[in-house]
């Protein structure tokens, strides 16, 4: 298990920090798409204005620098495996003038903190792509001091996530894909109601709830959505980069096609679901 984890953390590093880019393009539709689920997990953590905040596999710095400016007296750690993307974090967070904040370059199963550290530690859209989640929800409650709030979002079922499920099935529907083994990191393995909560149960947390928040991803075209969806979905251009010219070409137009199902107002809006949990380190 460990050589096999080893590899998919080295896979992931590299995958992240080639699509890094493709997430600074990006930055101000992201952040307006997923705005509601950090506003979400904030609600939970209940944030004072000297907490000491964890943000575990970080990206490009949301909903991190946010917290950052509300913690004028605390301080923000951002951690994630990427190097290029926590890059793009720093290069936000020096725009906006944030100083309390410190970037590490490591592994969500095997951080540089010390015990009982942070008074909230959570983690956004990471869990999924974790190869060893327990390893990871380990590292998260050893660093939440006694008392503090730790939190998670991840994405819910295929069927409540059309933005993602649309194009991933039609890349199925064109490809011949083997079944991955359970527990493979991807988009939706954290789906299942409870599995989260079974989680953090498991890591000792106490007082644990999810819910479940929504939102749209909106496009104003088959074309904008398609190259969003290339540029910053990993398992996306993984699928696609596996096709044949021929195939692509068909899978584009099939994608364009059941579109035209999710135009309203003249735009493209495609829903997308996550589960937000939370619970205290005892």
């Amino acid at each position: 298990m460990l050589a096999s984890a080893d590899r998919v953390r080295d896979q992931q590093r590299m995958i992240w920090n080639e699509f890094s880019a493709g997430w600074h393009k990006w930055d101000a539709e992201l952040l307006g798409w997923q705005a509601p689920f950090g506003e979400a997990l904030l609600e939970e953590l209940r944030l004072r204005p000297d907490s000491r905040v964890l943000d575990v596999a970080a990206g490009t710095g949301e909903p991190g620098l946010n917290v950052a400016g509300q913690v004028p007296e605390g301080s923000v750690a951002l951690a994630d495996i990427s190097s290029g993307m926590l890059r793009v974090a720093e290069e936000k967070a020096a725009v906006r003038g944030l100083q309390n904040l410190d970037f590490q370059v490591c592994d969500a199963a095997a951080m540089p903190f010390g015990n009982s550290t942070f008074d909230v530690v959570y983690c956004r859209f990471g869990f999924m792509f974790f190869p060893v989640m327990s390893a990871a929800m380990a590292e998260m409650a050893r660093t939440a001091k006694p008392g503090a709030r730790v939190g998670a979002v991840v994405w819910g079922r295929a069927a409540a996530n059309p933005w993602a499920s649309l194009i991933l099935g039609t890349i199925a529907r064109h490809r011949e894909l083997p079944i991955p083994p359970a527990g493979t990191p991807g988009l939706f393995r954290c789906a299942p109601t409870g599995f989260m909560a079974r989680l953090f149960k498991d890591a000792g947390l106490a007082d644990v709830s999810e819910r479940q928040v929504s939102a749209e991803l909106v496009h104003e075209s088959p074309d904008s959505y398609w190259e969003f969806m290339t540029d910053i979905a990993t398992t996306v251009a993984m699928g696609l980069a596996k096709a044949d010219a021929e195939s692509r070409a068909l899978i584009r137009q099939d994608v364009f096609a059941l579109l035209g199902r999710y135009e309203h107002d003249g735009a493209i809006r495609l829903r997308s679901t996550a589960t937000v949990v939370s619970g205290t380190k005892v």
